[in-house]
Order: C-alpha cells, then structure tokens, then sequence
C-alpha cells in the first residue's frame, strides 16, 4: 500500500510503502515497521527495508529517512526528502553496480553515496573492496579509501 502521512508521530508493524517525492525522482521504501518523528522530520523504517528509485535500489535492516521543508516560489511549504541513512546488511543495485556494506548515506538532494564498513563493489566480473567508498551519481566519480583497497579486473 502507498501511505501519506500525517499527525506527529506513529509506528505500524505491517509491510508497507511510502512515496517521497523528490525534484526528478520518486523514493519508495518499504519495511516490515515504520516510526514518524514529525518534529525531526525524520521516518525511522526497521525489518526488510527496501528504498527504490526508478534506476536504483537500497536494502538494509534500518533505514532513517530525514526530510526538510522547502519554501516554494507561492510561500507555500514543500517536503523534500534530503537524506536515506540504512545501517545492517546494505546492498545497494543499480543497472551496472552491485555495492554491499555496513552502512551507507545517501544524500538525494546531492546525488551523493557515502557506503563504510566491508564495502564490495562488483560491476560485471570487475570487483573493488575497502572500507569507505564515495560515489558523485551525477558524475559518476567513485573513491574507496580508509586503508587498504583491492581490486580484481577482469578484461572483457
């Protein structure tokens, strides 16, 4: 189900789905539990959490959704979601990628990835470990630091 949500705060424990709407892009995310923080513009999702965009996805155990209200050019007063911030088992896919790790952050608004712990970072039969990696979606320019990194490439 799509779920709007109003009121200061809630928890539901059945899977569910929530719309967040951004400028270009939509996020769903679904989870097995959901919490409302209204005064902290923040959803907290637990249990099975999975956060689609149209070319790109994020599971994990946890996930706080953190949003801010943007005037709009009338004086009304907009959501927009600003940051994804999973923890426990994340995996993230996009169409060429495959990146797992302990954690990771995803700020929307920037099109920016920040994934640490174990990160694996597998494109095709190409695979990349370390333990930070920073990824600029719109550029598509990727660092691994935090010690040592390896990598296997493998020629087509």
């Amino acid at each position: 189900m799509t779920l709007r949500i109003l009121g200061l705060a809630m928890v539901l424990s059945t899977t569910m789905q929530v719309q967040l709407v951004r400028a270009a892009d939509s996020v769903n995310v679904e989870a097995d539990q959901m919490e409302v923080i209204d005064a902290q513009h923040q959803t907290i999702f637990k249990g099975n959490v999975v956060a689609t965009r149209p070319k790109d996805s994020i599971k994990s155990d946890v996930m706080i959704v953190t949003s801010s209200d943007v005037q709009q050019p009338d004086g009304t007063l907009k959501s927009v979601t600003d940051l994804l911030d999973a923890t426990g088992n994340v995996v993230i896919t996009t169409k060429t990628q495959t990146i797992t790790g302990s954690s990771a952050k995803f700020y929307i608004q920037k099109d920016k990835l920040e994934v640490t712990g174990n990160v694996i970072l597998v494109q095709g039969t190409s695979t990349i470990k370390g333990t930070h990696l920073n990824v600029d979606l719109k550029t598509n320019h990727l660092q691994m630091t935090g010690g040592r990194v390896s990598s296997s490439f493998v020629p087509k």
